[in-house]
């Protein structure tokens, strides 16, 4: 890309995020449409982390440091948590257009730079997490922004330099890319790393690597710094017990539909077509790194919520940029160029819904119609600016087992047990809908019973409640409970519900709290829920 290139793609990343930004912020606060509970979730963490509390330190959880510190910035500058929402989209996206620029101004054309941008900011400004669903979402806001910094990092160890050349600045961009994955989801760092060590190896670019591990180096450092060395270890902590949890083993498809699935199969064959193809046109190096790259491809689409294969838009790129130049032939006589060509061109085809679904959303939610909405948290100030869709919360909905009458039936395998408290067998019932309402609900119900100032545990995957009432929050809790009972010794309540999110997770808790010997006295019962005092063993 020659200096006039490079002005041009400048304009277009600062003009496209000036754009996006302005239409995400200008609505005056965030709307969603679906996942909630994810927000819940989201937002328990934000506020812990505002308030002075480390992840892993103070509260259980497998997401990173950086996954939500940028929210959180905001949320302790005075910004309510809905615009902190989009506001650290806009401050993440901003932080991207320098890195974004040396991929697309050291490595590509023009035209594929502007392409590899408007990627890169889409995924940082999305308000949906992906697929074709078009429902407005912030859930899983840290699985685009570890998918943009993936993407930067490995087109910068994959493609060769052709337009300017410093190999301190892409050490720069990988080791900070690879420490910011580290510091979001480590699941990126497992899957791609060592195709990135591999493909500066094959460069014996060793300034690159060297640069890239002293930078890398430099986030532990900081981060050790701030936190103290005992950090590590309970982000390991808590990145094992999830490995180690029966509640939610992954987050979709098993990993063979992952690959192998009616709807991922065709991306399956393009991405290895696309190692043969790239060996073909005497791409070798390359091929071998993408050969190593595809199995980290199916395992991170494997362990994110939707199982949307995002990598296909940087394989698209990939097959551009690594064309050949025209002449060189397979044994089949095919001009490779032209045959990287159809096939970059097949695999956007793949990835085109879920792009459009992302590149859109920030236009859906300007044009949102907020007649539809209510607030997510009706009684709080500082929550008062994120809204949920009233269709989907006016009514609770779930899910009931019940016997089949007339049929002699064999029994079948219950994967989950059924969960009994003090000798009650509870019903088999799990919520699917109206989670902001059942949650308001109980906590006006558990004030008005004189509970207020509780600290309420909850037999469930949330335990929120305090984000819904006047509550103690937990020290040590867990925003989503993924195993084991984190915070309890500071619990001075059980809320058990008649029909909760999860039924496996209900009955791993009381099952916990029986064998470490907590005793339990019921105060108060509804239709929807028991209310029990804990007596610590």
């Amino acid at each position: 890309m020659q200096r006039q290139g490079a002005a041009v793609f400048a304009g277009f990343l600062i003009v496209a995020w000036a754009v996006l930004s302005v239409v995400l912020l200008v609505k005056g606060g965030l709307y969603i449409a679906k996942h909630e509970g994810d927000t819940m979730h989201l937002i328990d963490i934000v506020l812990r982390q505002a308030g002075g509390e480390w992840p892993h330190l103070d509260f259980m959880t497998p997401i990173g440091l950086l996954a939500t510190a940028p929210i959180a910035a905001l949320v302790g500058l005075g910004w309510g948590v809905g615009m902190a929402m989009l506001g650290a989209q806009v401050l993440v996206a901003g932080l991207f257009l320098l890195p974004i620029w040396w991929v697309g101004a050291s490595r590509l054309q023009t035209g594929w730079a502007l392409v590899f941008g408007a990627i890169c900011l889409g995924l940082s400004l999305a308000l949906v997490h992906g697929e074709p669903q078009p429902s407005l979402s912030v859930s899983m806001h840290y699985n685009r922004w570890a998918w943009a910094l993936a993407f930067m990092a490995i087109a910068t160890a994959i493609l060769p330099p052709v337009n300017r050349q410093s190999s301190v600045a892409d050490g720069l961009v990988m080791g900070l890319s690879v420490a910011a994955l580290a510091l979001i989801k480590v699941t990126y760092v497992a899957a791609f790393l060592p195709a990135i060590v591999v493909a500066l190896l094959l460069r014996r670019d060793w300034t690159a690597l060297g640069v890239a591990i002293a930078a890398g180096l430099g986030v532990v450092a900081v981060v050790t710094l701030a936190a103290g060395p005992a950090f590590w270890g309970a982000y390991l902590s808590d990145l094992l017990t999830v490995t180690g949890s029966d509640t939610r083993p992954h987050p979709g498809h098993e990993l063979n539909g992952v690959i192998a699935a009616p709807a991922y199969l065709g991306g399956s064959f393009a991405a290895l077509a696309s190692v043969v193809l790239l060996r073909q046109a005497k791409r070798q190096d390359a091929g071998l790194v993408l050969l190593l790259l595809v199995p980290g491809f199916f395992y991170v689409t494997y362990q994110n919520f939707g199982n949307d294969p995002q990598w296909l838009y940087l394989l698209g790129v990939l097959l551009f940029a690594l064309r050949p130049e025209p002449g060189i032939r397979n044994g089949f006589g095919w001009d490779m160029r032209q045959a990287l060509a159809l096939a970059g061109c097949a695999v956007f085809m793949l990835g085109l819904p879920s792009a459009l679904n992302l590149g859109f959303s920030p236009f859906r939610h300007f044009f949102a119609n907020a007649g539809l909405y209510q607030p997510m948290f009706p009684r709080s100030e500082q929550q008062d600016d994120i809204f949920v869709l009233t269709s989907r919360n006016a009514q609770p909905t779930g899910t009931v087992k019940r016997p089949v009458i007339g049929l002699d039936l064999p029994e079948p395998e219950e994967t989950v047990p059924p969960a009994i408290l003090l000798g009650e067998t509870l019903p088999e019932c799990e919520l699917s809908g109206g989670t902001i309402t059942i949650y308001d609900g109980m906590a006006r119900d558990i004030e008005q019973a004189g509970f207020a100032g509780a600290a309420l545990y909850g037999a469930d995957l949330l335990t929120s409640y305090w984000l819904f009432g006047d509550f103690r929050r937990l020290p040590g809790g867990a925003p989503w409970r993924y195993d084991g009972l984190p915070g309890i010794e500071h619990a001075s309540h059980l809320v058990v519900p008649l029909c909760p999110l999860d039924r496996r997770s209900r009955t791993s808790t009381i099952e916990g709290l029986e064998a470490a010997g907590y005793g339990m006295v019921e105060r108060h019962r509804t239709e929807g829920y028991i209310l029990l005092e804990l007596q610590a063993p």
